[in-house]
């Protein structure tokens, strides 16, 4: 397999603080489908805080917005997510959607997830990571390393975790494309469709910390 080389994916990049530029929004507004991937102190939704939000268009430009501690606006990053014209493209959408809508209040719509597509296309298997599924549909290997690294502190970033970050949203448009065709490929594409389009339901309940609603105890 290929590795992904953290460094030279720092090509095609560039670092926004707080928000997105104007000119990097009119560029992303221009595309029928954007990446979308966020970076976190942990996974619990309410104490950890959101730290930076990645996004890579279908050329493959990437922009990661560095958050600051207490922000509780990023108009243009909103804007962008409330678009009904763009697609926006996330692995594990039920996170990062609820990180942006405790943090910002952004309603993001519409959504693909490629986690819920692959469990509902590649049946075959129970592993459904990003970076099982880069392996398997790209040939590429993800370098993992900073994945558990120290997000807080945006100013002093370390190449190695940027590049990290660009690498967890450079694949997303992709591997829609070859997802979306096995799942029609099985008869799955509508089911699928329909949790995309249930996933803002789920967040609202995550956010709300209800669980197992759905469950009979």
């Amino acid at each position: 397999m290929v590795e992904a080389n953290l460094e030279a994916n720092l090509e095609n990049f560039q670092v926004c603080d707080r928000d997105l530029d104007e000119a990097t929004l009119a560029r992303y507004q221009g595309a029928e489908a954007i990446a979308i991937d966020t970076e976190t102190m942990g996974l619990v939704l309410g104490r950890d805080r959101l730290c930076l939000v990645q996004l890579c268009d279908p050329d493959g430009y990437v922009t990661a917005i560095r958050i600051a501690l207490g922000q509780r606006e990023a108009p243009n990053l909103k804007a962008l997510l409330e678009s009904p014209q763009i697609t926006k493209i996330f692995h594990y959408a039920r996170f990062d959607v609820a990180q942006l809508k405790y943090t910002f209040g952004i309603e993001t719509n519409p959504i693909f997830c490629t986690k819920i597509a692959s469990k509902l296309a590649r049946t075959y298997t129970g592993s459904h990571g990003l970076k099982t599924l880069v392996q398997e549909l790209t040939g590429i290997e993800l370098d993992k390393t900073s994945q558990s690294s120290d997000w807080g502190n945006p100013d002093n970033l370390s190449p190695a975790q940027l590049a990290y970050a660009a690498n967890d949203v450079r694949y997303l448009i992709g591997m829609r494309s070859q997802l979306t065709t096995m799942l029609q490929r099985e008869g799955r594409w509508e089911l699928a469709d329909r949790c995309f389009t249930a996933l803002p339901l789920f967040v609202d309940l995550d956010i709300m910390q209800f669980k197992d609603v759905f469950e009979h105890r």
